[in-house]
């Protein structure tokens, strides 16, 4: 949802994590869209059935693992927010997808994007993150039966978190909004108040409240409405402590600053109490308790969309190109935080447009919609006359049920039971008849060789 990554840029992210300036370090590759989808592309969604995902030929995807595209970069995000859209419409993953998360979970309790083989132990090598981890742990702790995996993720974010109450990408790392409000989501999703997990005396409230842009900042015409930058969050400080407004962050933070995390229900905030009273819609608020700055987050967010009714692209010279991924999250956070005037718009413009982006970055795409329209009180099984839930789905495992045993993997070529056909004892069986067969008949004809002789 909101620490969506392009494979590209994570590519060069983590290279540069090597060099000690990657994630979490100063760069902000989580503020970024992951999709530079031209006016060209975003068409409409009968011709979404038309682009299919591409899949590495050197790369077999694992078995249980939503998507086709490399996880490398994503496994554990996308496999998270998979489940948790599946949970939030009611349906129940199958154990494989769950069994899958769960075996990418290192000893410590954190995770990492991917880790291509569970069987080794997670050491300093592995590349463990803040996002991918509470990703999962709201993931687990909404499946059910995986409170204790969740509880162990938890543990580790709260081990790992900053002196300024907030995390970065990667533990240790410079706090960050996106970062921030995932965890809160976590915190959430266990049972634990975000306002009393402190470290040195602050929470994850006040890292928050350190990159929200006061009302007024930043106004092209003086006034105090805060009608260009106010309100607003930044993905995090500049190298001299300015905060420039980011969409996707912002929309992080309004969810992070309201204690919830990636699926909040219709309704989660009524206008009343969303931190500022009826004649404050629409308008920044002066106040910085975490619902004023949620308020003023969202006023931000609906004021950015209004002439198009989407949020445009972050990346370098893609500026006039729309970014599907973070207006959908941002009527995530303009459903939570009470304003429903504000989710029309962009949320009928995702419903025109959003086919050939989701059906390129997969089952994320589709959670991050199914987010969207479960918020704002709307169908995810009736989007524009498609169903977003049939669409995940079919993201996912060849079959998607709680017996997953049937299901062929990659054991089955070393012998295992594929569930097709007869099973491994009744083949053994029949193998070690013929090999008797062979036995009796081969002596048989030794027998008849030697009578002949004797003749």
């Amino acid at each position: 949802m909101h620490v969506r990554r392009s494979a590209p840029l994570v590519a060069v992210l983590a290279v540069a994590a090597g060099l000690g300036t990657g994630p979490g370090t100063g760069s902000a590759p989580v503020a970024f869209a992951d999709d530079a989808t031209s006016a060209d592309d975003a068409t409409s969604v009968d011709d979404a059935s038309s682009t299919a995902p591409s899949v590495s030929p050197s790369r077999a995807i694992p078995t249980g693992l939503y998507g086709s595209n490399d996880p490398t970069y994503d496994g554990v995000w996308r496999q998270s927010l998979a489940l948790l859209a599946l949970d939030t419409v009611g349906e129940k993953p199958g154990a494989g997808a769950v069994d899958w998360l769960v075996g990418q979970q290192c000893g410590s309790g954190a995770f990492a994007a991917y880790r291509a083989d569970t069987t080794a132990e997670c050491d300093a090598k592995t590349a463990l993150d803040t996002n991918s981890t509470a990703a999962a742990a709201q993931a687990l702790a909404a499946v059910g039966g995986r409170d204790a995996e969740a509880g162990r993720a938890v543990r580790w974010l709260k081990d790992n978190q900053n002196k300024d109450g907030g995390w970065g990408y990667t533990p240790g790392g410079p706090s960050d909004a996106n970062s921030t409000a995932v965890v809160i989501g976590a915190l959430t999703a266990v049972g634990d108040a975000p306002e009393k997990q402190e470290k040195s005396g602050k929470s994850p409230y006040d890292a928050l409240r350190a990159l929200a842009i006061p009302c007024g900042d930043g106004d092209d015409d003086g006034d105090d409405d805060g009608e260009k930058d106010g309100g607003a969050f930044a993905y995090q400080p500049d190298k001299k402590g300015g905060l420039a407004a980011n969409a996707d962050a912002t929309a992080a933070a309004v969810l992070g600053s309201l204690g919830e995390g990636f699926a909040p229900d219709s309704g989660t905030k009524t206008d009343n109490d969303s931190g500022a009273d009826t004649e404050s819609l629409g308008k920044c608020v002066a106040g910085d308790a975490p619902k004023d700055l949620a308020h003023n987050g969202a006023v931000h967010l609906s004021r950015a969309m209004t002439s198009d009714g989407y949020l445009k692209s972050a990346l370098a010279g893609a500026e006039d190109q729309p970014d599907h991924g973070n207006t959908a999250d941002a009527v995530v956070a303009l459903a939570a935080a009470g304003d429903t005037n504000a989710v029309g718009k962009p949320l009928a413009w995702l419903e025109k447009n959003y086919g050939v982006w989701a059906a390129k970055s997969g089952p994320a795409a589709y959670a991050q919609l199914i987010f969207a329209t479960h918020a704002s009180g709307e169908n995810p099984r009736d989007f524009g006359g498609a169903d977003l839930v049939a669409h995940l789905k079919d993201t996912g495992p060849a079959r998607d049920v709680d017996d997953y045993s049937s299901v062929p993997n990659e054991d089955t070529a070393a012998g295992e039971d594929s569930g097709d056909g007869l099973d491994t004892g009744v083949w053994w069986g029949i193998g070690l008849g013929l090999v008797a067969v062979a036995v009796l008949v081969g002596f048989e004809l030794v027998r008849a060789v030697r009578k002949r002789r004797q003749t």
